[in-house]
């Protein structure tokens, strides 16, 4: 397992394409992530390469019918450890009460977002952060042909991700690369909502008020090394 180095260009303009389309009416397509339950933590070892929490973030998108929601998180805290060009584990924290919507006005500010506040979906009140723990990092199997929509992806990143005090697993392609002593990863993949106790509006029988158990994710971590 060897991070590669440098961030390729491509990669960069495919996240940016990837922005531009999750703003239109038409649902983002990320990657779909394997969940399954809790597993063992990675022993991290090696050099500790912490999260610079200004140039990270975790974006995402909700969506309903003809209609999308994008915004971010911003992370508290994190480190990845390298065991040599190996990652050998590592952890982060994400800020849910840092939550931005890129939409803005009024009906986004003062009713959107307090819903999502909410205990209808992430009940910040009471669980003000959430945390994914890696648990294993292995070279991306492609057999033959890049099926994954990051560009390049070249590892199967598993964690623990815990939301409102449920803790699954999930496995998804990314991009990481080693320049210098910055790390940067980028993912963006799909999740089930449902599976962290956020049922509210998925019900089909609600027309256009019906919201999509499927929300996209795209990560964007930068880490330095011993900073």
């Amino acid at each position: 397992m060897r991070v590669l180095r440098s961030l390729g260009l491509r990669a960069a303009l495919l996240l940016q394409v990837a922005a531009i389309a999750a703003c239109s009416d038409t649902a983002p397509k990320g990657d779909d992530a394997t969940i399954s339950d809790k597993q063992q933590a990675a022993t991290a070892s090696g050099d500790a390469y912490n999260v610079d929490t200004t140039a990270s973030r975790i974006r995402f998108t909700g969506n309903g019918v003809g209609k999308n929601h994008p915004g971010i998180f911003r992370l508290s805290s994190g480190t990845v450890a390298l065991a040599g060009d190996a990652i050998s584990g590592g952890n982060f924290v994400i800020n849910i009460r840092s939550m931005e919507l890129e939409e803005k006005g009024g009906m986004f500010d003062d009713k959107l977002r307090p819903h999502l506040m909410s205990g209808d979906f992430f009940d910040a009140d009471k669980f003000g952060t959430a945390r994914f723990e890696i648990t294993s990092v292995a070279p991306y199997k492609n057999e033959g042909k890049d099926t994954s929509v990051v560009e390049g992806a070249n590892f199967t990143v598993s964690g623990n991700l815990t939301i409102k005090d449920v803790t699954k697993n999930i496995s998804f392609p990314a991009r990481v690369d080693l320049d210098g002593n910055v790390l940067k990863a980028n993912g963006n993949f799909d999740i089930d909502r449902r599976q962290w106790n956020m049922n509210y509006g998925n019900d089909k029988t609600l027309g256009d008020k019906f919201i999509s158990e499927t929300v996209n994710i795209e990560l964007n971590l930068q880490a330095r090394k011993g900073s």
